[in-house]
């Protein structure tokens, strides 16, 4: 529809002090913060999709959603009908641990969730015996047992491909365990407030809290409670494995979505569809 118009937007946050990113009830989330200061602005009610529904806790550097308007809205002496002029707008409505970098209008055939081919999530852990550097402990978690990088990348790439990740998601109606995992390498980064090891986890999708529990698995390989093979003998249809842990929240960050070029758009979007009506969220 004409007077209808899509935005894109690009959105941070530390996720530390909300209860996620879906709207709930007597909570703080970061949907409703950014819902509300939308509508403020916009003088409109409006409903956002978002790429990844992140737990609480979770952090974002580069969290996308969508959101369809009323093209009049922009239609005011300070938008000028500009949707960047969206970002200072809003900018001075949020809270300091959640930022819009930018919004643009997009083709009507772009869905946050559903055309996205990839995302790219990135577990910050200090594996020090005094965990992480206080400036850092937001967003790094620890683990004080001695890890080694060696073994856990080794058993990380015997994960990767399509595979049924029953073991490592936590049960949701109607959603499907069946992942592409195209990516899970183990890296230790030497930064000025000490040395944190990073997992860079990345998928077509993700189930419900599969990073933090393929993360908290390799964990146990990493201090050698648990054989290099472990994790993946865990692969295939079946339950939650209680013997995987969860990953504390606030190491996790999604730092990136993939899209295809806008011709491509609405084949993604009908082929995801397709595939699955599955929970986006970690």
């Amino acid at each position: 529809m004409d007077n209808i118009m899509r935005l894109r937007l690009d959105i941070a946050y530390d996720g530390t002090d909300f209860s996620g990113w879906a709207i709930q009830p007597d909570q703080r989330t970061v949907c409703g913060e950014i819902t509300q200061a939308l509508e403020l602005v916009l003088q409109s009610p409006l409903h956002l999709t978002v790429a990844g529904r992140t737990d609480a806790g979770v952090h974002a550097t580069g969290q996308v959603a969508h959101v369809d308007i009323p093209r009049d809205r922009l239609a005011t002496r300070s938008l000028a009908g500009d949707p960047q002029r969206l970002v200072r707008r809003v900018a001075r409505l949020l809270p300091p641990d959640v930022t819009i970098s930018s919004v643009v209008e997009t083709p009507a055939e772009f869905d946050a969730r559903f055309s996205a081919l990839r995302r790219h999530y990135v577990y910050r852990v200090a594996n020090q015996p005094f965990g992480a550097n206080p400036l850092r402990a937001r967003d790094t978690a620890s683990w004080h047992r001695p890890l080694d990088r060696a073994r856990m990348q080794e058993a990380s790439q015997r994960l990767l491909g399509l595979n049924d990740f029953s073991a490592f998601c936590r049960y949701r109606e109607g959603s499907t365990t069946i992942r592409d995992l195209q990516r899970f390498d183990w890296e230790w980064r030497d930064e000025t407030l000490g040395p944190v090891l990073e997992a860079y986890v990345t998928a077509d999708a993700f189930c419900w809290s599969m990073v933090r529990s393929l993360v908290g698995a390799l964990f146990l390989v990493g201090d050698g409670r648990k054989p290099v093979d472990w994790p993946a003998s865990l692969l295939g249809p079946g339950s939650r494995n209680s013997q995987v842990p969860v990953a504390d929240a606030h190491g996790l960050c999604l730092y990136q979505v993939d899209y295809p070029a806008d011709s491509e758009l609405a084949a993604r979007q009908r082929q995801t569809r397709g595939m699955r009506e599955a929970c986006e969220c970690d």
